[in-house]
């Protein structure tokens, strides 16, 4: 197959830990061509999609923490439906211009375009209020731009955590307990005066045992999760905010929150998403670009990107495949 990758510039991935390039190097592996694009390098013309492209091929001995391990040709423009697969993999921010793209990626699947995730399905399935869906797997949510009903919900609850709707990284997340003294202030920064939703939870007091990242790939789960557990003192557990991320194997109810999820969301076209879940809580469902294939494999041995690799040749050949 040959893959187009649309993401973030190749220099700002670290490479030994970056799951994109986990994902290459896994179709590399099987045979597979690639090329990339910047979401800026899509655009539509008389109706027809299509990309700037840029082939690329990996560098075998590169050092994982440098740049140079990919080399490049010379990009050309072509269809969307030019290539096998197109992986959407731009990290958030879900902005406008992301929004574009989504409507961009879904007329080229009407093209015949295989894209995964599908435009539409990312579009359809906003990170954190998709578990809105699945009230009987959360805690206690709000969403709202009300700062009346935000203080009550923390009234209620006593010890509330608060996040904006388009974040990533555990950035703008506060906890905020029942004696917080900055609880107007956070809530007037987060809510923009109340012009902008976001969303409290209950507090989960198991993050202290990590937040947990359960990948689904092609419907099935990823026998091993990464619990991405806080430092010292924080109640964040993602990476970039300083967590630790320790794999292990799915727990019996890991299993039965990715069983129950997993074929639903594969069906909607979902080829990957990450489950955000925090004891036997979901918090988020991610799907725009879900990580911690690296961390997975090098801590266990299972092959993630090898399982992304087989279910993406798999999608590429069911029914419903586009002749070029």
């Amino acid at each position: 197959m040959h893959v187009l990758f649309i993401l973030d510039p190749l220099p700002l991935l670290k490479a030994y830990k970056d799951t994109s390039v986990a994902m290459m190097r896994a179709l590399v592996a099987r045979g597979h061509t690639l090329s990339v694009a910047l979401q800026g390098d899509l655009y539509v013309i008389e109706g027809d999609v299509r990309v700037s492209a840029t082939p690329i091929a990996l560098v075998p001995a590169a050092d994982p923490h440098g740049h140079d391990w990919w080399t490049e040709s010379e990009a050309a423009d072509a269809p969307l439906t030019g290539f096998d697969a197109v992986l959407m993999r731009k990290d958030p921010p879900f902005d406008i211009e992301y929004l574009y793209s989504t409507h961009m990626l879904e007329r080229a699947e009407a093209q015949g375009a295989r894209v995964f995730n599908s435009g539409a399905s990312i579009r359809n399935h906003p990170e954190k209020l998709s578990i809105a869906e699945y009230p009987h797997l959360t805690v206690p949510t709000l969403v709202t731009r009300s700062m009346s009903r935000l203080k009550a919900f923390h009234q209620l609850y006593q010890d509330v955590i608060v996040k904006p709707l388009d974040g990533m990284g555990g950035t703008g997340i506060f906890r905020l307990r029942h004696d917080e003294l900055n609880l107007n202030a956070i809530l007037e920064t987060l809510t923009n005066y109340g012009q902008s939703s976001i969303m409290a939870q209950r507090f989960i007091p198991e993050i202290a045992q990590g937040d947990k990242r359960i990948l689904i790939i092609g419907g099935e789960p990823v026998p091993f999760c990464l619990a991405r557990i806080p430092a010292a003192g924080e109640t964040r557990g993602n990476l970039a905010a300083g967590g630790r991320g320790v794999a292990q194997p799915l727990s019996e109810k890991d299993w039965e929150i990715a069983r129950e999820l997993g074929p639903q969301l594969a069906a909607r076209g979902l080829l990957l998403v990450g489950l955000d879940v925090i004891g036997e809580y979901v918090t988020e469902i991610n799907v725009t670009s879900p990580t911690t294939f690296a961390e997975i494999t090098e801590q266990t041995g299972f092959d993630v990107g090898a399982m992304f690799a087989q279910a993406l040749e798999a999608a590429v050949a069911a029914p419903g495949r586009a002749t070029r």
